[in-house]
């Protein structure tokens, strides 16, 4: 195991990623970054589909698979089914987001892995919770859909899924963090767990606050883009050399620093605008006020001002422009892996601190099988037991197939 693995929380930790797409990847992921050993159980021959991506697919794999071990393994045969048993009585977590019931026909579900690894934490990550939906298959844009998120990120009648695959990575989050609990409460009952993370009812706890907000109102819910916003100033405005900007004024004190900086002096003298209400109130011809004064403006003047009257305010960047953002680069957010076809590149770590560790990239993202033979020698196989799955397929051991690029 690498050095810098020993100086991690989760080192020592064996983590079995029978994971795919995003939701399994993001969960073990997490793990991987804080030290656990994550061997990724790849379907045998051709391995985990996001290798051969193509469009928002290409980034999948390069992203959500470093600093894990690769292992493709044909689980459909006897041989394969044996390795794998081996592999859990030596893991302290196996996780999985396979289809509903399909670990189970492999002859892996939880109550066969208990068997096996008493002390095992066991990690579902599905699309539903026990439940009348419990056997569909689902999707990230699936649940946004019919999880109320779609509805209250677009315009009326035009639900919109968010620009990312956020439920996917939430509910693969909310599953390391089930397993990471399981762990902690294994030192103190000696006993595994079964963890289940789904992907619906993590869509339903991000609209819980519109969910609320529907209960105290006894009204039916308005899509944001629609509704009344409790903020008098909380938009994007153009700025004069066509870019768009960002800015929130949320208190009182905002208003004055803004009003003074900017010089809208009359503004700040007009006793309307004197509270957040009265603000709200007249929106509709103070809006295209601040529009004309912002519009006056260049986009790095505008974030100037900004800045010096201390307000919130967010320039509106492309995900490639992050690449260059000072915040990310100057504050160790980023950590350069190398990408299928070796170009190097720079990618967001986990947005976490914790004390002294660093949560780094330590190894790129595998190729195909990379790890099999100290993950296999592991378990007591020898050199020659293991050439013969090679010769026989049951193992891809090393292999080029990896060609996105």
């Amino acid at each position: 195991m690498d050095r810098a693995e020993n100086k991690l929380p989760l080192s020592g930790i064996r983590v079995l990623e029978l994971g795919h797409t995003v939701m399994g990847p993001t969960c073990g992921l997490i793990l991987a970054d804080m030290g656990a050993e994550v061997i990724k159980i790849e379907r045998a021959p051709k391995g985990d589909n996001t290798r051969r991506l193509r469009g928002f697919g290409l980034g999948l794999f390069p992203f959500f698979n470093r600093n894990k071990k690769s292992l493709v393994l044909d689980l459909k045969s006897e041989q394969g089914k044996s390795i794998l048993k081996k592999l859990i009585a030596s893991a302290d977590v196996l996780l999985e987001n396979f289809g509903p019931g399909a670990v189970d026909r492999l002859g892996f579900s939880y109550e066969a892995c208990a068997k096996i690894n008493p002390q095992l934490i066991y990690c579902n990550l599905k699309g539903f919770m026990p439940g009348p939906y419990e056997k569909r298959p689902s999707l990230d844009h699936l649940v946004q859909m019919m999880g109320g998120l779609a509805y209250m990120t677009g315009p009326k009648g035009q639900p919109l899924r968010a620009g990312a695959s956020i439920i996917d990575i939430l509910g693969g989050t909310y599953g390391a963090l089930g397993i990471i609990t399981a762990l902690y409460d294994r030192k103190t009952t000696g006993r595994g767990n079964k963890v289940l993370s789904t992907l619906f009812e993590a869509t339903a706890f991000l609209v819980g606050q519109h969910m609320a907000v529907a209960a105290v109102s006894g009204e039916t819910s308005t899509p944001m883009p629609n509704g009344t916003n409790p903020w008098a100033i909380y938009d994007l405005f153009e700025t004069h050399d066509g870019e768009i900007v960002f800015i929130g004024i949320t208190s009182d004190q905002h208003w004055q620093r803004f009003c003074e900086i900017f010089g809208l002096n009359s503004l700040f003298a007009d006793e309307r605008l004197g509270s957040n209400n009265g603000r709200v109130r007249h929106r509709d011809w103070l809006i295209p006020e601040i529009e004309k004064a912002m519009a006056d403006l260049p986009k790095e003047k505008i974030i100037e001002l900004c800045e010096k009257a201390v307000v919130p305010f967010a320039p509106v960047v492309r995900p490639d422009e992050l690449f260059d953002d000072p915040q990310l680069n100057q504050g160790g957010s980023l950590t350069e892996t190398t990408l299928p076809n070796g170009k190097k590149t720079k990618l967001p770590k986990l947005p976490l601190r914790l004390g002294r560790y660093d949560f780094a990239l330590r190894n790129d993202p595998p190729g195909m099988g990379m790890g099999t033979m100290e993950t296999l020698k592991s378990i007591g196989l020898s050199d020659q037991e293991i050439e013969e799955l090679i010769d026989q397929g049951i193992i891809i051991f090393e292999s080029d197939d990896f060609t996105a690029n």
